[in-house]
């Protein structure tokens, strides 16, 4: 079992700036693919960004390339979504992922979820 436990979360300006954390325990954290997602309002999930087990590889959604970025610490157990230039559209409950598999990440079907932080984007 892999515990995710999200942090970071709050209400901000558009063109402000949160980072996110996702803390994980249980299981070898470098051995997992980690991804965030958010879900808004009405919505259904869905992917923001991916990080391979080294942090060598990211992938993200066109919806927030160039302004968000995904990063790890192995040593902390600990993956980060670093949200710049922040919207009103990216308002959303952002959940981190965990899967030993790329593809179930970035496909959102994940073995592990957090609990979600909420991020409020005012305009």
């Amino acid at each position: 079992q892999v515990q995710l436990v999200e942090s970071g979360g709050g209400l901000v300006q558009a063109g402000g700036s949160l980072r996110l954390s996702c803390a994980a325990s249980g299981r070898t954290f470098s051995f997992y693919v980690m991804g965030w997602f958010r879900q808004a309002p009405g919505k259904e999930r869905e992917f923001v960004a991916a990080i391979s087990v080294s942090g060598g590889s990211t992938y993200y959604a066109d919806s927030v390339k160039g302004r968000f970025t995904i990063s790890r610490d192995n040593a902390k157990n600990t993956v980060y979504l670093q949200m710049n230039s922040l919207k009103p559209e990216d308002t959303a409950v952002y959940y981190c992922a965990a899967d030993q598999r790329w593809t179930r990440v970035v496909a959102g079907t994940a073995d592990y979820w957090g609990q979600g932080t909420q991020v409020t984007v005012s305009s």
